[in-house]
C-alpha cells in the first residue's frame, strides 16, 4: 500500500510538472477588482499549493472531528 501511494504521488508529480513546462507564457489574470498577467508556471503552482494546502487542513479538521466524537 505504502508502495502504491509513493507510485501514485510520482506519477501526479511527473505530470504536473510535464504541465508546468508547456505552459510558460504569460497569462491574463482577473481577480476580483485586480487584473493582470502572470506566468503560466506561476499560476500553475499557486493553484496546486494551494489544492495541497486545502487538502491538509480538511484532513486535519476531519481527524480532529472524529477524535472529539471518540471522546
Amino acid at each position: 500500500m505504502k508502495t502504491t501511494k509513493l507510485l501514485l504521488l510520482l506519477l501526479l508529480v511527473a505530470l504536473l510538472s510535464a504541465l508546468v513546462i508547456q505552459n510558460r507564457g504569460l497569462l491574463p489574470v482577473k481577480f476580483l477588482w485586480l487584473s493582470g498577467e502572470i506566468s503560466g508556471i506561476v499560476l500553475l503552482f499557486l493553484t496546486a499549493a494551494s489544492g495541497f494546502v486545502t487538502g491538509i487542513i480538511v484532513t486535519l479538521l476531519m481527524k480532529r472531528s472524529e477524535l472529539n466524537k471518540k471522546k
